[in-house]
Protein backbone atom coordinates (compact mmCIF):
# COMPACT_ATOMS: atom_id res chain seq x y z
CA UNK A 1 0.00 0.00 0.00
CA UNK A 2 1.44 3.23 -0.71
CA UNK A 3 2.29 5.61 2.23
CA UNK A 4 1.53 9.09 2.96
CA UNK A 5 3.35 11.20 5.34
CA UNK A 6 1.69 13.41 7.64
CA UNK A 7 2.82 16.64 5.53
CA UNK A 8 1.05 15.46 2.82
CA UNK A 9 -2.13 14.81 4.54
CA UNK A 10 -2.28 18.50 6.04
CA UNK A 11 -2.04 19.73 3.18
CA UNK A 12 -4.80 18.08 1.54
CA UNK A 13 -8.22 19.30 1.03
CA UNK A 14 -11.04 18.52 4.02
CA UNK A 15 -13.56 15.92 3.06
CA UNK A 16 -11.16 14.58 0.28
CA UNK A 17 -10.60 11.71 2.34
CA UNK A 18 -11.23 9.46 5.58
CA UNK A 19 -8.74 8.67 8.15
CA UNK A 20 -9.64 4.59 9.05
CA UNK A 21 -8.36 3.12 12.51
CA UNK A 22 -7.17 -0.50 12.33
CA UNK A 23 -6.75 -0.84 15.60
CA UNK A 24 -8.32 -3.32 17.95
CA UNK A 25 -10.64 -1.34 20.59
CA UNK A 26 -8.19 -1.51 24.00
CA UNK A 27 -5.99 0.87 21.58
CA UNK A 28 -8.41 2.59 20.59
CA UNK A 29 -9.70 3.50 23.95
CA UNK A 30 -6.26 5.60 24.41
CA UNK A 31 -7.12 8.07 21.45
CA UNK A 32 -7.61 7.90 18.03
CA UNK A 33 -7.13 10.87 15.25
CA UNK A 34 -10.17 13.14 15.30
CA UNK A 35 -12.60 12.29 12.51
CA UNK A 36 -11.40 9.14 11.89
CA UNK A 37 -13.60 6.10 11.53
CA UNK A 38 -12.73 2.25 12.81
CA UNK A 39 -11.99 -1.12 11.50
CA UNK A 40 -10.77 -3.48 13.72
CA UNK A 41 -8.71 -6.10 11.50
CA UNK A 42 -8.83 -8.78 14.32
CA UNK A 43 -12.85 -8.96 13.97
CA UNK A 44 -15.24 -10.97 12.45
CA UNK A 45 -14.26 -11.28 8.43
CA UNK A 46 -18.17 -10.36 7.74
CA UNK A 47 -17.73 -7.39 9.84
CA UNK A 48 -14.66 -6.17 8.23
CA UNK A 49 -15.61 -6.79 5.53
CA UNK A 50 -18.94 -4.36 5.87
CA UNK A 51 -17.30 -1.90 7.30
CA UNK A 52 -15.29 -1.51 4.52
CA UNK A 53 -18.06 -2.06 1.76
CA UNK A 54 -19.12 1.59 3.62
CA UNK A 55 -15.84 3.58 2.98
CA UNK A 56 -16.73 6.26 0.26
CA UNK A 57 -15.27 4.85 -3.57
CA UNK A 58 -15.14 8.80 -4.07
CA UNK A 59 -12.47 9.10 -1.57
CA UNK A 60 -8.93 8.98 -0.32
CA UNK A 61 -8.79 5.84 2.25
CA UNK A 62 -5.96 6.59 4.37
CA UNK A 63 -5.47 3.57 6.82
CA UNK A 64 -3.50 3.99 10.30
CA UNK A 65 -2.45 1.44 12.36
CA UNK A 66 -0.26 2.17 15.72
CA UNK A 67 3.33 3.14 14.09
CA UNK A 68 2.72 2.24 10.55
CA UNK A 69 4.09 -0.80 10.07
CA UNK A 70 0.48 -3.02 9.72
CA UNK A 71 -1.24 -0.69 7.28
CA UNK A 72 1.95 -0.68 4.82
CA UNK A 73 1.37 -4.87 4.16
CA UNK A 74 -3.11 -4.79 3.95
CA UNK A 75 -3.01 -3.13 0.61
CA UNK A 76 -3.58 -6.66 -1.20
CA UNK A 77 -6.50 -7.69 0.56
CA UNK A 78 -9.79 -8.12 -2.02
CA UNK A 79 -12.00 -6.16 0.54
CA UNK A 80 -10.24 -3.16 -0.47
CA UNK A 81 -10.20 -3.42 -4.74
CA UNK A 82 -11.91 -0.36 -5.96
CA UNK A 83 -10.61 1.88 -3.03
CA UNK A 84 -8.03 4.44 -3.21
CA UNK A 85 -6.17 3.63 -0.60
CA UNK A 86 -3.05 4.73 1.70
CA UNK A 87 -1.00 3.82 4.69
CA UNK A 88 -0.13 6.60 7.18
CA UNK A 89 3.50 7.02 7.82
CA UNK A 90 4.15 6.45 10.86
CA UNK A 91 0.42 5.60 12.44
CA UNK A 92 -0.78 7.03 15.14
CA UNK A 93 2.35 7.55 17.08
CA UNK A 94 3.64 9.12 14.25
CA UNK A 95 0.56 11.70 14.15
CA UNK A 96 0.50 12.03 18.28
CA UNK A 97 4.66 13.15 18.21
CA UNK A 98 3.93 15.84 15.58
CA UNK A 99 0.19 17.30 16.97
CA UNK A 100 2.71 17.54 20.39
CA UNK A 101 5.06 19.87 18.63
CA UNK A 102 2.29 22.47 18.43
CA UNK A 103 0.59 25.00 20.39
CA UNK A 104 -3.24 24.77 21.46
CA UNK A 105 -5.31 27.79 20.79
CA UNK A 106 -2.32 30.05 21.14
CA UNK A 107 -1.22 28.54 24.69
CA UNK A 108 1.72 26.11 25.26
CA UNK A 109 0.69 22.80 25.69
CA UNK A 110 1.94 22.93 29.15
CA UNK A 111 0.21 26.62 30.49
CA UNK A 112 -2.76 24.88 29.30
CA UNK A 113 -2.68 21.35 30.47
CA UNK A 114 -1.77 23.42 34.14
CA UNK A 115 -4.69 25.69 33.79
CA UNK A 116 -6.88 22.66 33.18
CA UNK A 117 -6.18 21.45 36.68
CA UNK A 118 -6.32 24.73 38.49
CA UNK A 119 -9.53 25.70 37.17
CA UNK A 120 -11.78 23.17 35.07
CA UNK A 121 -10.67 19.90 36.09
CA UNK A 122 -9.68 20.68 39.87
CA UNK A 123 -13.01 19.25 41.39
CA UNK A 124 -12.54 16.08 39.11
CA UNK A 125 -8.81 15.67 39.42
CA UNK A 126 -6.73 17.98 42.21
CA UNK A 127 -9.35 17.26 44.44
CA UNK A 128 -9.70 13.31 44.71
CA UNK A 129 -5.66 13.48 44.36
CA UNK A 130 -5.23 15.90 47.26
CA UNK A 131 -7.50 14.10 49.18
CA UNK A 132 -6.09 10.71 48.84
CA UNK A 133 -3.36 11.73 49.36
CA UNK A 134 -4.31 13.25 53.17
CA UNK A 135 -6.57 10.62 53.77
CA UNK A 136 -4.10 7.39 52.88
CA UNK A 137 -0.67 9.20 54.40
CA UNK A 138 0.80 9.35 51.25
CA UNK A 139 2.82 12.25 50.79
CA UNK A 140 5.21 12.94 54.02
CA UNK A 141 7.40 15.87 55.31
CA UNK A 142 10.72 15.14 53.83
CA UNK A 143 9.44 12.25 51.48
CA UNK A 144 11.81 11.97 48.00
CA UNK A 145 9.35 10.52 45.60
CA UNK A 146 9.46 8.48 42.16
CA UNK A 147 7.06 9.77 40.76
CA UNK A 148 6.67 6.56 38.00
CA UNK A 149 5.83 7.34 34.40
CA UNK A 150 5.04 4.70 31.74
CA UNK A 151 3.79 7.16 29.12
CA UNK A 152 0.46 6.60 29.20
CA UNK A 153 -2.64 9.22 30.20
CA UNK A 154 -2.13 8.11 33.91
CA UNK A 155 0.88 8.33 34.79
CA UNK A 156 1.25 11.74 33.01
CA UNK A 157 -1.61 13.07 34.83
CA UNK A 158 -0.03 12.21 37.81
CA UNK A 159 3.38 14.04 37.51
CA UNK A 160 1.38 17.51 36.56
CA UNK A 161 -0.87 16.97 39.80
CA UNK A 162 2.16 15.95 41.91
CA UNK A 163 3.71 19.20 40.05
CA UNK A 164 0.57 21.19 41.18
CA UNK A 165 0.61 19.84 44.71
CA UNK A 166 4.10 20.79 45.47
CA UNK A 167 3.35 24.11 44.80
CA UNK A 168 1.08 24.28 48.09
CA UNK A 169 3.75 23.85 49.88
CA UNK A 170 1.69 22.42 52.76
CA UNK A 171 5.34 19.55 53.06
CA UNK A 172 8.42 19.64 52.08
CA UNK A 173 9.10 16.97 49.57
CA UNK A 174 11.48 16.23 46.24
CA UNK A 175 10.17 14.44 43.27
CA UNK A 176 11.84 12.48 40.76
CA UNK A 177 9.94 11.75 37.43
CA UNK A 178 11.46 8.40 36.59
CA UNK A 179 10.99 6.87 33.29
CA UNK A 180 11.72 2.99 32.63
CA UNK A 181 12.66 2.27 28.90
CA UNK A 182 12.38 -1.73 29.26
CA UNK A 183 12.80 -2.07 25.60
CA UNK A 184 10.60 0.66 23.61
CA UNK A 185 11.16 1.15 19.88
CA UNK A 186 12.63 4.45 18.55
CA UNK A 187 9.14 5.90 17.57
CA UNK A 188 7.66 5.17 21.09
CA UNK A 189 10.36 6.21 23.47
CA UNK A 190 10.51 9.58 21.53
CA UNK A 191 6.40 10.03 22.42
CA UNK A 192 7.22 9.57 25.62
CA UNK A 193 9.99 12.40 25.56
CA UNK A 194 8.04 14.66 23.37
CA UNK A 195 5.05 14.18 25.46
CA UNK A 196 6.83 15.29 28.54
CA UNK A 197 8.61 18.03 26.88
CA UNK A 198 5.61 19.42 26.08
CA UNK A 199 4.17 19.22 29.27
CA UNK A 200 7.10 20.42 31.08
CA UNK A 201 8.31 17.70 33.02
CA UNK A 202 12.05 17.49 33.45
CA UNK A 203 12.03 13.29 33.63
CA UNK A 204 14.95 10.90 34.28
CA UNK A 205 15.03 7.99 31.99
CA UNK A 206 17.30 4.60 32.45
CA UNK A 207 17.01 1.59 30.89
CA UNK A 208 16.57 -1.89 30.80
CA UNK A 209 16.42 -5.11 28.90
CA UNK A 210 13.08 -6.33 30.03
CA UNK A 211 10.96 -7.40 27.22
CA UNK A 212 14.16 -9.10 25.57
CA UNK A 213 13.65 -10.98 29.20
CA UNK A 214 10.29 -12.25 28.51
CA UNK A 215 10.26 -12.47 24.92
CA UNK A 216 10.28 -16.40 24.88
CA UNK A 217 8.61 -16.49 27.99
CA UNK A 218 5.33 -18.56 26.78
CA UNK A 219 3.56 -18.81 30.02
CA UNK A 220 2.15 -15.35 31.65
CA UNK A 221 4.69 -13.30 30.33
CA UNK A 222 2.56 -9.91 30.97
CA UNK A 223 2.49 -10.66 34.62
CA UNK A 224 6.32 -11.32 34.78
CA UNK A 225 6.70 -8.64 32.59
CA UNK A 226 4.72 -6.25 35.38
CA UNK A 227 7.07 -7.86 38.19
CA UNK A 228 10.56 -7.12 36.63
CA UNK A 229 9.63 -3.50 35.93
CA UNK A 230 8.10 -2.95 39.42
CA UNK A 231 11.67 -4.66 40.83
CA UNK A 232 14.00 -2.33 38.56
CA UNK A 233 11.99 0.95 39.91
CA UNK A 234 12.19 0.15 43.11
CA UNK A 235 16.11 -0.35 42.64
CA UNK A 236 16.56 2.63 40.53
CA UNK A 237 14.27 5.10 42.92
CA UNK A 238 16.23 3.21 46.18
CA UNK A 239 19.79 4.40 43.97
CA UNK A 240 18.53 7.96 43.44
CA UNK A 241 17.50 8.29 47.15
CA UNK A 242 14.03 8.09 46.67
CA UNK A 243 12.08 6.35 49.49
CA UNK A 244 8.98 5.77 47.73
CA UNK A 245 7.23 5.36 44.04
CA UNK A 246 4.53 6.37 43.03
CA UNK A 247 2.22 4.42 40.50
CA UNK A 248 -0.98 5.71 38.27
CA UNK A 249 -3.40 3.13 39.04
CA UNK A 250 -6.93 5.23 39.69
CA UNK A 251 -9.98 4.04 40.88
CA UNK A 252 -11.50 2.08 37.95
CA UNK A 253 -8.13 0.30 37.82
CA UNK A 254 -8.86 -0.84 41.81
CA UNK A 255 -12.93 -1.53 41.13
CA UNK A 256 -11.66 -3.76 37.88
CA UNK A 257 -9.19 -5.63 40.00
CA UNK A 258 -11.63 -6.27 43.22
CA UNK A 259 -13.85 -7.84 40.79
CA UNK A 260 -10.94 -9.75 38.09
CA UNK A 261 -9.99 -11.08 41.65
CA UNK A 262 -13.17 -12.90 42.24
CA UNK A 263 -14.18 -14.11 38.82
CA UNK A 264 -10.38 -15.09 37.53
CA UNK A 265 -8.28 -15.67 41.03
CA UNK A 266 -11.13 -16.71 43.32
CA UNK A 267 -10.03 -14.59 45.69
CA UNK A 268 -11.12 -11.40 47.69
CA UNK A 269 -8.93 -8.42 47.49
CA UNK A 270 -7.89 -4.48 46.57
CA UNK A 271 -5.73 -2.83 45.24
CA UNK A 272 -3.83 -0.89 48.04
CA UNK A 273 -3.19 3.01 48.49
CA UNK A 274 0.09 2.24 49.72
CA UNK A 275 2.55 -0.44 50.29
CA UNK A 276 5.56 -1.55 51.82
CA UNK A 277 8.23 -3.02 49.62
CA UNK A 278 9.04 -6.77 51.03
CA UNK A 279 12.35 -6.74 48.69
CA UNK A 280 13.16 -3.55 49.14
CA UNK A 281 14.05 -2.28 52.90
CA UNK A 282 12.77 1.25 53.68
CA UNK A 283 10.49 1.44 50.51
CA UNK A 284 7.20 2.26 50.00
CA UNK A 285 4.58 2.27 46.92
CA UNK A 286 1.80 4.97 46.70
CA UNK A 287 -1.14 5.02 44.40
CA UNK A 288 -2.17 8.75 44.61
CA UNK A 289 -4.77 8.72 41.54
CA UNK A 290 -6.67 6.04 43.89
CA UNK A 291 -9.51 8.64 44.21
CA UNK A 292 -9.43 10.14 40.55
CA UNK A 293 -12.11 8.51 37.68
CA UNK A 294 -10.72 7.49 34.39
CA UNK A 295 -13.32 9.09 32.82
CA UNK A 296 -12.21 12.58 34.14
CA UNK A 297 -8.57 11.71 32.98
CA UNK A 298 -9.65 11.38 29.61
CA UNK A 299 -11.49 14.04 29.93
CA UNK A 300 -8.44 16.33 30.85
CA UNK A 301 -6.65 14.42 27.89
CA UNK A 302 -9.48 15.62 25.28
CA UNK A 303 -9.68 18.89 26.45
CA UNK A 304 -6.02 19.56 26.04
CA UNK A 305 -5.73 17.61 22.49
CA UNK A 306 -3.07 14.88 24.41
CA UNK A 307 -2.18 11.92 22.85
CA UNK A 308 -0.29 9.31 25.17
CA UNK A 309 1.40 5.75 24.84
CA UNK A 310 -0.39 2.79 26.24
CA UNK A 311 2.80 0.23 26.80
CA UNK A 312 4.25 -0.69 23.50
CA UNK A 313 4.84 -4.37 24.47
CA UNK A 314 7.43 -5.81 22.49
CA UNK A 315 5.33 -8.94 21.78
CA UNK A 316 3.31 -7.03 18.75
CA UNK A 317 5.43 -3.71 18.40
CA UNK A 318 2.74 -1.84 18.55
CA UNK A 319 0.28 -1.90 20.94
CA UNK A 320 -0.35 -2.96 24.77
CA UNK A 321 -0.85 -6.44 25.81
CA UNK A 322 -0.82 -6.18 29.57
CA UNK A 323 -1.25 -3.35 32.44
CA UNK A 324 0.63 -2.25 35.11
CA UNK A 325 -0.41 -5.12 37.54
CA UNK A 326 0.19 -7.99 34.47
CA UNK A 327 -3.18 -8.36 33.50
CA UNK A 328 -3.73 -8.66 30.41
CA UNK A 329 -5.66 -6.07 28.20
CA UNK A 330 -8.49 -8.31 26.99
CA UNK A 331 -9.20 -9.24 30.87
CA UNK A 332 -9.27 -6.27 32.20
CA UNK A 333 -11.67 -4.36 28.66
CA UNK A 334 -13.95 -7.47 29.65
CA UNK A 335 -14.21 -6.74 33.08
CA UNK A 336 -14.49 -2.88 32.25
CA UNK A 337 -17.49 -3.94 29.87
CA UNK A 338 -19.47 -5.66 33.10
CA UNK A 339 -19.23 -2.62 35.29
CA UNK A 340 -20.75 -1.10 32.18
CA UNK A 341 -23.50 -3.24 31.81
CA UNK A 342 -24.04 -3.76 35.86
CA UNK A 343 -24.11 0.10 36.09
CA UNK A 344 -27.28 0.54 33.75
CA UNK A 345 -29.01 -1.44 35.90
CA UNK A 346 -27.38 -0.47 39.42
CA UNK A 347 -26.01 3.44 38.75
CA UNK A 348 -24.44 2.61 42.38
CA UNK A 349 -22.27 0.01 40.86
CA UNK A 350 -18.86 1.46 41.24
CA UNK A 351 -18.90 2.85 44.86
CA UNK A 352 -20.52 -0.51 46.13
CA UNK A 353 -17.68 -2.27 44.65
CA UNK A 354 -14.82 0.14 45.83
CA UNK A 355 -16.46 0.17 49.09
CA UNK A 356 -17.03 -3.59 49.70
CA UNK A 357 -13.54 -3.94 50.44
CA UNK A 358 -13.85 -1.61 53.11
CA UNK A 359 -17.20 -3.08 54.82
CA UNK A 360 -15.53 -6.90 55.22
CA UNK A 361 -17.05 -9.20 58.27
CA UNK A 362 -15.01 -11.65 59.08
CA UNK A 363 -18.03 -13.36 61.19
CA UNK A 364 -19.07 -14.20 57.75
CA UNK A 365 -15.98 -15.43 56.13
CA UNK A 366 -15.03 -19.20 55.60
CA UNK A 367 -11.84 -18.66 55.45
CA UNK A 368 -9.17 -15.67 55.29
CA UNK A 369 -5.56 -14.89 54.90
CA UNK A 370 -3.66 -12.48 57.37
CA UNK A 371 0.07 -12.13 56.55
CA UNK A 372 0.48 -15.16 54.70
CA UNK A 373 -1.28 -17.37 57.18
CA UNK A 374 -4.81 -18.74 56.39
CA UNK A 375 -7.14 -18.54 59.13
CA UNK A 376 -10.65 -20.98 58.81
CA UNK A 377 -14.09 -20.39 60.53
CA UNK A 378 -13.85 -23.81 62.20
CA UNK A 379 -10.90 -22.45 64.51
CA UNK A 380 -13.04 -20.18 66.42
CA UNK A 381 -16.35 -22.29 65.74
CA UNK A 382 -16.46 -24.10 68.71
CA UNK A 383 -16.05 -21.01 71.36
Amino acid sequence: MREITLEELEKMKKGSFVLVDIRDEGLRAYGMIPGAVAIDFEADEDEIYRKISELPKDKKCIFYCEVGRKTRDIGDIPYLEGLDCYSLEGGYIGYVRSSMTKDVDGESRQKKAEKSIQKKFHKQLFTPFAKACKSYELIEEGDHIAVCISGGKDSMLMAKLFQEIQRHRKCNFDLTFLVMDPGYNADNRALIESNAKALGIPITIFESDIFDAVDTIEKSPCYLCARMRRGYLYSKAKELGCNKIALGHHYDDVIETILMGMLYGAQIQTMMPKLHSTNFEGMELIRPLYLVRESDICAWRDYNDLHFLQCACHFTETCSTCHEDGTTSSKRLEVKKLIASLKEVNPFVESNIFKSVENVNIDTVVAYKKKGVRHHFLEEYSD
